[in-house]
């Protein structure tokens, strides 16, 4: 794969993209003891893109090999002459760019086995089996995404990347005393190979068992009322919240085609206690859960700071974009497999800590919610957001009561964000996730605890 794109890479005339991919996907799965997912696949091939005065022209083929390139080279710049013939945009080529090398992790491989997999899924499931008899059904599932990319540009571009990723959820159901079954999910995962990532099944037994228990109270738990309530947001779901709500909105695909976020640049959108990034690859110190070195463009990948104090500051970027803003590419073009075009995608998105402490936020709440576990979400290009929650707790004169079933909360992010009063002082990663904007893609969320007053669904 790497030859043949730098071989290419001499040869390519105008503003043209050369991209070479394979995608390696795993997934097992249990089902109360029973294998009902045993799977491994391979996607490989290569595509271009020409660029001709404002017009893309774009072509894949199923396979790398010097055939195919020279088919997806002629017959993108077939189509982008085709297209720039029919739109006449007339526009000028992007700027010229230094010239980058880079390589990340090119000689590393997947030492984990389908058997290593089911083994280690295997344990977990006699370890709940066992201890938890209670319960009336359980799932333990495992997909993992490793992508390898070698890309070249005309601007004299050269990048080869294999990022992998691992995934693991436990999926517990119990029936309350009314009978109706209740069930809580416990996300995990990281940048990785799966026998990197997950070492020990029992390194896991804490963390089903703190699932377990929730799932318990949730059996005995209440329903919320509805109406607008002061709240505390877990990290995950302040995660969600900068993805979904916000994220997205200041995408400047979407700004272009007519977001919210298009009114507010430099403008207050958020109580000056929040700031919001999109961090490519590493963040406080560390690698980011999907780290993005160079995009699909041949772009440096940089950090973008979206929210600054309150103040939305910046969209993320495709070189189209950022042409048309009069700002630089963010390195925000990113593809999933070999058939697709790069879009303006977030990479590792984030809400910054603050300096107050959580025990300190449920305590300055007379009447509210400590929402912890959500399980689905969605939001439009007003901002307007509804996420379901599973799982969280009354908060009674500063103090954690009972736990709270299946609700939902909805508002509007810039309106929302107004009301955030304080911010947790630690944070936590969330990337088990697919973002789902036209092509899935996998991306990095997470945030502190944040205190705020939302929209609650009630029962």
């Amino acid at each position: 794969m790497t030859e043949l794109i730098e071989k290419y890479a001499k040869t390519l005339p105008e503003y043209t993209e050369l991209r070479a991919q394979t995608n390696t996907q795993k997934r097992v799965g249990l089902s109360d003891g029973r294998l009902i997912q045993n799977s491994s696949s391979e996607q490989s091939g290569v595509c271009s893109r020409v660029y001709r005065n404002g017009s893309y022209g774009f072509a894949a083929a199923p396979s790398v090999n010097e055939e195919s390139i020279a088919t997806v080279l002629k017959t993108a710049r077939r189509n982008a002459e085709f297209l720039d013939r029919k739109q006449n945009l007339g526009k000028p080529c992007y700027p010229k760019i230094i010239p980058i090398r880079a390589y990340y992790d090119q000689e590393k491989t997947d030492p984990t086995t389908q058997k290593y997999m089911i083994d280690f899924l295997s344990e977990i499931d006699t370890h709940i089996t066992e201890k938890y008899p209670a319960l009336i059904s359980r799932e333990i599932i495992s997909p993992c995404l490793t992508t390898e990319k070698a890309l070249s540009t005309s601007d004299g571009v050269f990048s080869y990347s294999l990022v992998p990723h691992a995934s693991l959820y436990i999926i517990l159901t119990a029936e309350d005393k009314d009978g109706v079954p209740q069930q809580l999910t416990a996300n995990l995962g990281n940048y990785g190979y799966f026998s990197d990532v997950f070492k020990n099944p029992s390194d896991y037994f804490e963390e089903t068992a703190r699932l377990y228990e929730q799932l318990m109270q949730k059996c005995e738990g209440v329903f919320a009322d509805a109406g607008i309530k002061e709240c505390i947001l877990h990290p995950d779901l302040a995660g969600i919240l900068a993805h979904e709500a916000v994220g997205h909105t200041t995408e400047a695909d979407f700004v272009l085609s007519g977001s919210v976020a298009g009114k507010y640049l430099n403008k207050e959108v958020a109580s000056p206690l929040v700031t919001m990034v999109d961090f490519a690859s590493t963040a406080f110190g560390k690698q980011c859960p999907v780290p993005i070195f160079i995009d699909d463009e041949g772009t440096l990948a940089k950090d973008v700071t979206i929210i600054e104090n309150g103040i939305l500051k910046n969209y993320m970027h495709s070189k189209e974009s950022a042409v048309h803003f009069g700002t630089e590419p963010s390195g925000n073009a990113r593809a999933f497999s070999f058939a697709d075009e790069p879009l303006i995608r977030m990479r590792n998105t984030v809400i910054l800590p603050g300096e107050s402490k959580l025990d300190d936020m449920i305590a300055s709440i007379d009447n509210g919610y400590y929402f912890v576990k959500t399980g689905n979400g969605q939001a439009d290009s007003t901002g307007e957001f509804m996420f379901g929650i599973n799982f969280g707790y009354e908060i009674k004169n500063g103090k954690l009561g009972k736990a709270v079933k299946n609700t939902t909360i909805s508002g509007v992010a810039f309106e929302m964000l107004k009301t955030v009063t304080a911010l947790s002082d630690d944070m936590s990663w969330c990337s088990t996730g697919m973002c789902g904007k036209k092509q899935p893609i996998s991306v990095g969320m997470g945030g502190p605890a944040i205190k705020c007053k939302v929209n609650v669904g009630g029962r």
